[in-house]
């Protein structure tokens, strides 16, 4: 499906799905709306002016999450609404204002705006597996999670993980809204994602590869799912575009502990310092599954972990990270 003379709008432009997402939608044909915090900054908008299509379908929107009602222009006029803004990073002073507000009131407010606009036909929003895996239920390798687990507020709040409890309340609360309002929402729920960098800056998923990469003694005892941005992107458009797309999707290639993710490495850069040992000498934390099922129904394909990697590791070298 071309999207030809339709126009759509994306939130949180600058950040690396979104960006991926900006790409991918200019070169379908639509033109694109999208809000960035801040259009003075060239880090949030040279990368995005500078896509193929974007001199003549792109438009770059001013909009603060906390604000209410300063989506509504932006949505004005869209028949498809991507909202991928909420901030991502571990190292927080204040949960509430930093991580908590953003995710919650922000997701909200853009719902809001939708649910006043009338030609909007379907709203993908840009969850987390952190809204999905994290409950009471032990993950082993011989689980399965799917689209059918939620992670579990309270779990998230006595273990200070404020990053995942951010995505669990935003889920909860517009699964909420928009069942009162009426609005047509899919989620995408991927787990860390990695791949080529278009923004200038580092986010939090690849920086994760690059603490791996950069000289690092140790590696933390820690298991994790990894997709492919351009995948990921690739998963809003599909579930904008197909008319079954329903609920949310759960996207993961591989879950692998951090010594097999650094034997991949191993095999793919010999030369590079890579550690050793790990962090603790704790029992590994256990792998457990995701299922593939239903993103396969859209049209989702996978690119394979080592590829994934390799291309991090490539673009991170490329933009003078290390």
């Amino acid at each position: 499906m071309s999207g030809a003379g339709k126009t759509v709008c994306v939130t949180g432009a600058s950040g690396y799905i979104a960006s991926w997402l900006v790409k991918l939608l200019l070169a379908k044909g639509y033109t694109v709306k999208a809000s960035v915090r801040d259009l003075s900054d060239p880090k949030k908008t040279e990368h995005l002016l500078a896509l193929d299509g974007a001199k003549e379908r792109l438009h770059l929107f001013k909009a603060n999450l906390l604000e209410e009602g300063s989506f509504d222009s932006l949505v004005d006029g869209c028949t498809g609404v991507f909202h991928t803004a909420s901030p991502f990073y571990h190292a927080v002073t204040d949960p509430q204002a930093e991580l908590l507000d953003p995710a919650l009131k922000g997701t909200l407010n853009v719902l809001e705006s939708c649910a006043k606009t009338p030609s909007i036909k379907r709203v993908v929003v840009t969850s987390s597996l952190a809204a999905v895996a994290y409950n009471r239920t032990p993950r082993t390798p011989d689980v399965v999670v799917d689209e059918t687990w939620y992670s579990d507020a309270e779990f998230c709040r006595e273990n200070k993980v404020w990053y995942l409890l951010s995505k669990t309340l935003a889920d909860e609360a517009s699964w909420k809204f928009v069942k009162e309002k009426g609005i047509d929402m899919v989620t995408i729920n991927p787990s860390m994602v990695i791949g080529p960098l278009l923004q200038p800056t580092l986010n939090t998923s690849a920086e994760a590869i690059l603490n791996l990469v950069n000289g690092a003694q140790t590696y933390p005892n820690a298991t994790f799912g990894w997709v492919n941005v351009k995948d990921v992107a690739d998963a809003h458009i599909l579930a904008f575009e197909n008319p079954s797309a329903n609920g949310r999707y759960v996207l993961v290639e591989r879950v692998v502990h951090n010594s097999q993710l650094l034997k991949t490495l191993c095999e793919l850069y010999p030369t590079l310092p890579l550690p050793k040992k790990c962090a603790d000498d704790k029992p590994y934390v256990p792998t457990y599954q995701v299922s593939k099922e239903k993103p396969r129904t859209i049209g989702v394909n996978y690119t394979p972990l080592e590829v994934s990697l390799k291309e991090t590791v490539d673009s991170l070298k490329e933009k003078g990270f290390f």
